[in-house]
């Protein structure tokens, strides 16, 4: 079980992280966001211009704490990586405020007869513009690039500073924990290709959206494809042993996991489950799984 760290947590604080980039962590800790969601600025303190990326829930200590980061400055672009609640809420109202347009990954409201299978997701999310793999957003002395990472959600974009190496993750890659895959929108098969993308790039570091900055990148992503091929392997066994519904893997395979994270457990075995199914190795009848 990951321990969040003890408070005091520096909210609300315009953080250097890199030369080009300030982060500015959300009041929204839970077993979800680790500490809270952190939004970055990036671009030259003594610039003219700027860009925010994933500005966050809407929060209005939050808002004016990244338009303290902002520091006068022309906003070119507020950037979001995905629409869960905890990333993009903030955009419209710091839109109105800095009159920036909103650029990154697509709008996304699923339709679906699963119960509430789009709570989390931002409704309100209406980008200006939507950039697609390898389209860029251009600054005084700065350049982010899109890197379509779809997996944790179909819509996941990643951003890379070309000027310094960086990239920004969102949730595809987290320091603190594995990004959870939730069906029907997560799908386990494009987070595998997307996790083999990043391991073909060459970035110096990761800033994600909640923990602290990733410095071994390529040493990170390839203990999480591990990670997943080993959960994989461990379903396989699991339906070799007998057939069950999915609520009886995680007594073996999350051993001493904390209750509230239960039901994001039992996502990501779903979506394991999917991907075997989809594969040929896995079948199910009604709600109970078995080797196909």
């Amino acid at each position: 079980m990951v321990t969040i760290p003890p408070q005091p947590w520096p909210t609300g604080l315009a953080e250097a992280v890199e030369p080009l980039v300030r982060r500015v962590l959300a009041p929204n800790p839970s077993p979800y966001t680790f500490t809270g969601t952190q939004t970055y600025v990036v671009g030259p303190d003594d610039g003219p211009d700027c860009a925010v990326i994933d500005p966050g829930p809407n929060d209005a200590a939050h808002i004016d704490a990244i338009i303290a980061a902002i520091a006068g400055r022309t906003v070119v672009a507020i950037m979001c990586t995905h629409t869960h609640r905890d990333h993009s809420p903030a955009a419209a109202p710091l839109s109105d405020l800095t009159g920036a347009p909103i650029v990154g990954c697509a709008p996304l409201v699923l339709s679906t007869d699963l119960p509430r299978s789009d709570e989390s997701f931002d409704t309100t999310y209406a980008p200006t513009r939507v950039l697609a793999d390898g389209e860029a957003m251009r600054g005084t002395g700065w350049t982010l690039t899109a890197v379509a990472t779809p997996g944790h959600t179909s819509n996941h974009l990643c951003f890379a500073l070309e000027e310094s190496g960086a990239l920004f993750t969102g949730d595809h890659v987290m320091g603190w924990s594995t990004s959870v895959v939730v069906p029907p929108d997560g799908d386990m098969g494009d987070y595998m290709a997307s996790l083999e993308k990043l391991m073909a790039r060459e970035d110096v570091r990761y800033h994600s959206a909640h923990g602290a900055a990733i410095e071994k990148p390529r040493q990170l992503v390839r203990g999480m494809i591990g990670h997943r091929r080993q959960r994989e392997n461990q379903i396989l066994r699991l339906l070799g042993e007998r057939s069950r519904p999915v609520s009886g893997f995680i007594p073996d395979m999350y051993k001493g996991l904390d209750p509230r994270l239960i039901g994001a457990a039992e996502m990501s075995v779903t979506a394991h489950l999917i991907d075997l199914e989809r594969r040929g190795m896995a079948a199910r009848d009604a709600e109970v799984w078995r080797v196909a």
